[in-house]
Formats: structure tokens, sequence, C-alpha cells
């Protein structure tokens, strides 16, 4: 069963697109559910403003070797989510 608290669960472990569609399910089922729209607002905002990031670092990501490497990529993480 796709709950409100199945979603939130999916949300806090970082399953955002797993979480988005469930959201979405309970809106089709229930259009005036507040909490559903204002989940989907939250994440569809997330996606968009992190479209790109992901793919530009994605290499990187991958690539690192060092804890220099390691470190920076913890800075570009912290700045793109403040």
């Amino acid at each position: 069963m796709k709950t409100l608290t199945l979603a939130n669960i999916y949300e806090l472990q970082g399953l955002k697109e797993e979480a988005l569609e469930i959201y979405k399910e309970i809106l089709k089922k229930e259009p005036s559910n507040s909490d559903a729209k204002i989940a989907i607002r939250r994440l569809s905002g997330m996606r968009k403003k992190f479209l790109n990031v992901n793919t530009q670092m994605k290499s990187f990501f991958l690539k690192m070797e060092d804890e220099v490497e390691f470190y920076e990529f913890e800075r570009w993480l912290l700045k793109i989510w403040n």
C-alpha cells in the first residue's frame, strides 16, 4: 500500500524518484491532498535544480583517487546544497 508515510521513508533514505512517484499516485487518488502536493513541488524543484549537476560531477566522483579529491567533492556538495 502506497502511503505518505512510505513516501516519506523513501525520501529520507534518498530514494527521491520513488518517493515522487508515490506522492503522484496519492495525488491522483486524492486530488486535495495538500501534503502530497507540497512534496511533489519540493521534489520536482530539487530534480530540476540538480538535473545537469549530477552528470557534471559523476565522472569526477567515480574517478576520485585520493583524499584531496574527496574533500574537493565534499566542498562541491556542500556548495550546491546551500
